[in-house]
């Protein structure tokens, strides 16, 4: 009895509460009361059966005190999870029996209030409510010209007052002066997603010429990017970002060295990289999209041949480097597009030595700091094609974060992301709307943060190497004697939330 009493209690108060010490358990069971009232009668035999009574109830005890973990869907599970890895908000599982359709039918409409009162106040005589409602509403999917070109002249004005800081700075602010012209050249992204202009040819021209500065081609770009968003989180065909595969980590120590390296200090500008190796090669296009690949190579090169001489013509080398390359090392940084660099092993049998090498199938991914935080962290899933689920992967699996107002004006509300994946044909500036429903109707599935260091560490020192059971394993858990770029990045990347 006195074992099931202590048992019980342990229940009763649950794992974070103090256990009664075994021996006030034992003094308050019923074999402790009756060997009290039996002592002087039956004497020490009975104390004798009293005591293993007394030890029989805490040896049942410190069996009963470890509890099972919280379960993953646990309120109070997720809150701690959030704080620990530097979220506002971790979302619930997402149910198997929502469909992506059932989260686009509850896209918002977007409504002018004012007017609405003053039309309804005319026309309330001769228009049901059920009319009203209908017409009063306009689709956050419909393509506004004047905020479509407001946003180009944000994006220029943004980019030649860089240039002029740039021009003006002394070499102290230089740095501030690359980072927001960096920042600000971010424009075209409404045009390769078919949401900035009801005239596609015009999209098209403005596209290319917003990603001139680049000296990135529109059209590949925007074929890769599209595949990003029908199969984001899908694992080996997210062409923005997936985990390290197992294989691939363990396939060479020189593979295995350069993959911990880009993950490491240098993560945020590897997609350079991407750049380079998957923009510039016919081969990774379908024979219908080639076509226009080489239009926008084209006019890549020709802005290169033209460009780059007049600036080293007018400023030098040096005005070079100053005017266009920092600014674009700035732009990688952010990452606005979603990058991808692909590594393989290549065995030289001449010389029996290994090598690292570019192909063309995608293995090791890298991202810079928007894609990053929008699609990575150590609670959300990558998950193969045959477990896929659109819902789970575009409204459970994206993060929406804030940044730095100024940042999220330059980048025109990028940061606002799952209504983005949601549907790619929202324009930017009906984005927050979008996410205001999405709070409304699917709050509690939503993942939410606000920039941090933490939200950074968290995902830079764990998010590695796929494991479908913990979703991530960390580098230096599977080989720590190689893994000093992030144990650097542990040591030194502030854990301020």
């Amino acid at each position: 009895m006195a074992s099931r009493i202590a048992d019980s209690m342990l229940l009763v108060m649950g794992p974070h509460q103090r256990s009664i010490p075994s021996h006030r358990a034992g003094l308050h069971c019923s074999p402790g009361m009756l060997c009290l009232k039996l002592e002087s009668i039956l004497g020490k035999e009975i104390k004798r059966q009293c005591s293993v009574s007394m030890k029989r109830s805490k040896i049942v005890q410190a069996v009963a005190i470890p509890v099972a973990p919280p379960p993953i869907d646990s309120a109070e599970y997720r809150k701690q999870l959030a704080k620990n890895y530097g979220f506002q908000q971790i979302g619930e599982p997402l149910p198997e029996n929502v469909t992506f359709k059932d989260v686009i039918d509850t896209l918002p409409k977007k409504v002018n209030f004012t007017e609405m009162a003053a039309f309804y106040h005319a026309a309330k005589d001769v228009i049901t409510e059920y009319q009203f409602d209908r017409i009063s509403y306009v689709n956050v999917f419909e393509i506004d010209d004047v905020k479509a070109w407001k946003s180009v002249l944000i994006s220029a004005t943004s980019y030649a007052l860089g240039l002029i800081m740039i021009s003006k700075a002394p070499w102290y602010l230089l740095p501030l002066a690359w980072a927001w012209t960096g920042t600000a050249i971010t424009g075209g992204h409404d045009c390769a997603h078919k949401s900035f202009s009801r005239n596609k040819l015009l999209e098209d021209i403005v596209g290319t010429l917003a990603f001139l500065p680049l000296i990135y081609p529109y059209e590949p770009w925007r074929f890769k990017h599209d595949r990003h968003h029908a199969k984001t989180n899908m694992l080996s065909e997210d062409t923005a970002w997936h985990p390290v595969l197992r294989e691939e980590f363990d396939s060479s120590p020189i593979l295995r060295k350069a993959i911990i390296l880009g993950y490491g200090p240098i993560r945020p500008l590897m997609s350079i990289a991407h750049w380079l190796t998957w923009h510039f090669d016919l081969n990774k296009f379908r024979p219908n999209e080639v076509k226009r690949v080489k239009i926008s190579l084209a006019c890549v090169f020709a802005f290169m041949a033209i460009g780059w001489p007049l600036i080293i013509y007018k400023t030098g080398v040096m005005g070079w480097i100053k005017f266009w390359l920092m600014p674009w090392l700035g732009y990688h940084f952010w990452g606005r597009l979603k990058f991808r660099i692909s590594f393989s092993l290549l065995k030289d049998t001449t010389i029996g030595l290994h090598s690292v090498g570019l192909c063309q199938k995608p293995n090791f991914l890298c991202m810079s700091t928007f894609t990053m935080v929008h699609h990575t962290a150590p609670h959300i899933p990558f998950k193969s094609s045959d477990e896929w689920n659109a819902a789970q992967a575009q409204l459970n699996g994206t993060v929406h974060c804030d940044y730095p107002r100024w940042i999220e004006i330059l980048c025109h509300d990028i940061n606002v992301h799952i209504p983005h994946h949601i549907s790619s044909r929202i324009p930017s500036y009906n984005l927050r709307a979008a996410h205001q429903s999405l709070q409304e109707n699917w709050g509690k599935y939503l993942n939410e943060a606000r920039w941090n260091w933490r939200l950074m560490k968290t995902i830079m020192t764990i998010c590695h190497v796929y494991n479908k059971e913990q979703n991530y394993v960390a580098f230096d858990k599977l080989a720590p004697e190689e893994s000093q770029p992030i144990d650097f990045l542990r040591k030194v990347m502030p854990d301020y939330a």
